[in-house]
Parts: structure tokens; sequence; C-alpha cells
């Protein structure tokens, strides 16, 4: 059971990773000074406001919430998954249908910034916990399963290890090939600023047509 969630996890993790507004800041201290330890500090304030933020929720008010509810978990929790499911297909919708206009945005940082790596990640990490829908998705299956507090936070790390792995790699590119990273570097964020609508949306979609089917399937022979 828990193995399941854990897949949640990280597949709606990695889904969620394309995301411009960290994948910008750090292509952009990428081709900066001291480009290593400014995209590890970055990733790390990323990371830790995720982790915190999602511990907080997960064995905070999302058990006590669950708990209130008087349905078995097994049932609530396939109820989420479809519930999930659902949302991630109507924002991967939402996403392919505005793609020309969502990606004539300019990535976040290109003029560059004044504050700290590790601030400035922990900064964009808390302004868009609010709204992490997939994450919240992730969130309410681990509050619903059966998982000790030490087994959430395993699983919420899961999720945002998922989510900072192409920060990783970049992280990795600058360590095997130093400067020679740059051009590639640069490439890959042209290429995203151009398709990131589209490669998001189709893993939304992706990992939400998975969550409905499970969600789905799992109420019926519920019932």
């Amino acid at each position: 059971m828990l193995l399941r969630v854990a897949g949640v996890a990280f597949t709606v993790g990695l889904a969620d990773s394309v995301n411009p507004t960290t994948l910008g800041p750090a292509g952009y201290l990428a081709t900066g000074e001291k480009p290593v330890g400014r995209v590890s500090l970055f990733t790390l304030g990323v990371f830790a406001v995720n982790l915190a933020g999602g511990i907080l929720l997960t064995i905070g008010p999302g058990r006590l919430l669950f708990d209130l509810v008087p349905h078995p978990r097994v049932t609530v929790r396939h109820a989420i998954e479809l519930a999930a499911g659902i949302v991630l297909i109507g924002v991967a919708i939402a996403l392919f249908a505005g793609r020309r206009h969502l990606a004539r945005r300019e990535l976040p940082m290109r003029g560059g910034s004044g504050r700290s790596a590790l601030v400035a990640g922990a900064s964009i990490a808390a302004v868009e916990l609010p709204t992490a829908l997939p994450y919240f998705a992730v969130i309410a299956a681990i509050a619903a399963s059966s998982a000790t507090a030490v087994q959430a936070i395993a699983l919420i790390a899961i999720y945002c290890v998922a989510f900072v792995l192409p920060l990783l790699a970049i992280i990795a590119l600058l360590l095997v090939f130093g400067e020679r990273a740059d051009p590639w570097l640069e490439r890959g964020g042209a290429w995203l600023q151009e398709r990131w609508p589209v490669v998001l949306a189709a893993l939304l979609l992706l990992v939400g047509g998975a969550l409905a089917l499970l969600g789905g399937s799992g109420l019926i022979k519920d019932y």
C-alpha cells in the first residue's frame, strides 16, 4: 500500500519538476560566478521549504482532517486519487490551451537578483507552495494512508527529491563539464522557454490519468 503511495509521490513530483519558476532561476545561476555552489544552495532552499511545508501539512492539519472523516481510509484515499487525477487533467488541458501565451512569458530572474541563492530558492518555493495543487494531491494521499509519521516524512521526501531532480541534473552537468556545459544549459533554457507548457501539460495528463484510473478502479472495487 505504501509502495503505491510512494510511486504516486515520485511520479507527481517528477511531473511537477518541469517548473519554469525553479528551472529558470537555476539556469541563470548556472551561468554566473561559482555556479555549482549557487545552484546547490538554490536547490537546497527549494527542497527545504517544500519538505517543511509538506511535513507540516501531512502530519499536522492533514492528519487531523482525515481522522475526522468517518468513512474507511481506503475509500477516502481512492476518492482523493480520483479527484486529484481529475484536477491534474483539468490543469493539463488549461496549460495546453494557453500554451502560446504562457510560452511568451519570460522565465524568472533572467536579469539577475541581489538575493542569495539560498534565499531565492526558499522564497520561490514559499510563494508557490499555497498554489501547488499536485503537491497537495500527494499530501492528501499520504494523510489518508496508514503511514506512520516517519513513513509520511519519507514519502514527502520522495516527492521533494523528484521535484528537484532537474536541478540536481544541472549541478551534475556543471560538476562534470564545468564551463563546457554553458552552451547546453543555454540551449536547454531556450527549449524550455518555448515548450514548457506543452511538456508540463503532457506530464500532468499522464500522471492525472493514472491517478484517476487508480482511484476510479479502487472505488468500484470498494462498492
